[in-house]
């Protein structure tokens, strides 16, 4: 039993923030702009929260560190996805070029402000955010160790966020005006829907989501930052066609791969995995070849948005 409640919060660890930024690619994705940045926002994101958390964890309490944190790294994210947004739809610049510019941008200049500021590319932080036991939820059989045992709150902003998110594409205007801008912007923009704003809306999202991703994914993991998440930009993007698109295809699919992810980080110490003497490098590309057989699989039954990755131009109705 303890073995199997280690590897379901490790697990957590790793699905959160690739849940996180699948559903902020989905929010851009459904609006029609393909948003490949998310690696680099990540990158971004992460490195505004943890260099606050740096400056600040000696002076204020831990919560409202970490809730300040959280603030920076989701405007961070919108900061650097506004420009991809810029270039995407007022520009009408190839998407994919733009996001390249973009993960280019993030990395190069987190690793040459940290060096500047600190004098190395290593941002140490002090993690102090791990909570050991949340009062009598913890005692709830198997639930209790697994979800408020040695947690995160990141891990409960994940789950409410998928929630938030299945709602406002499913249940709003808002969500179906969002869809329709991804479909059928002619007709969209026929109806009175702005597909210009529609599609700004789900870039920013798509930002917001990305950077608090990237703080995520670090905060659980290492107490030293050297601007990497690991390639989990590119794999959430794999979530999302695993997904088809959806809310809770993606919760699916980050599970899945969070999975995979605890195997090659966790073999070890799982007594079945670690006896059968399989060389440690095919455990550290499990999660890899994982996505390939995946994508090869969900890319025959795509449910992709109808134009995504195409500019539009309203003058051409």
């Amino acid at each position: 039993m303890n073995l199997f409640i280690f590897i379901c919060q490790q697990t957590l660890i790793f699905l959160v923030p690739l849940l996180l930024v699948g559903l902020g690619d989905l929010f851009s994705e459904r609006s029609g702009v393909l948003n490949i940045a998310l690696e680099g926002i990540m990158v971004f994101g992460a490195f505004a929260g943890i260099m606050f958390i740096r400056s600040a964890s000696a002076a204020m309490p831990s919560w409202l560190v970490l809730l300040i944190a959280i603030l920076i790294s989701i405007l961070a994210g919108i900061l650097l996805s506004s420009l991809h947004a810029f270039a995407s739809i007022h520009l009408k610049a190839e998407q994919t070029i733009s996001s390249t510019a973009i993960i280019t941008f993030a990395t190069a200049f987190c690793i040459f402000y940290a060096r500047v500021m600190l004098g190395t590319e290593q941002v140490v932080f002090r993690n102090t955010f791990r909570i050991d036991a949340v009062p009598l939820l913890s005692k709830i059989p198997v639930l209790g160790p697994i979800l408020f045992q040695k947690a995160y709150v990141t891990t409960y902003l994940g789950i409410l966020v998928l929630i938030v998110t299945a709602f406002i594409l499913k249940r709003t205007r808002f969500g179906l005006s969002l869809r329709s801008c991804g479909e059928n912007p002619q007709a969209a923009d026929s109806v009175g829907i702005s597909v210009y704003k529609m599609r700004y809306s789900g870039v920013l999202i798509s930002g917001a989501l990305a950077g608090l991703g990237g703080l995520v994914f670090i905060l659980p993991t290492t107490t030293t930052y050297t601007a990497s998440v690991s390639g989990y930009g590119f794999l959430a993007m794999s979530v999302v066609v695993f997904g088809q698109w959806k809310p809770w295809g993606i919760a699916l699919g980050a599970l899945f791969f969070g999975l995979t992810k605890t195997i090659a980080a966790s073999y070890s110490v799982i007594p079945f995995l670690y006896n059968l003497g399989i060389p440690e490098a095919f455990f550290k590309m499990l999660p890899y070849v994982a996505t390939l057989i995946v994508l090869a699989f969900s890319t025959k039954r795509s449910n992709a948005p109808g134009v995504i990755g195409v500019p539009y131009d309203k003058s051409k109705r």
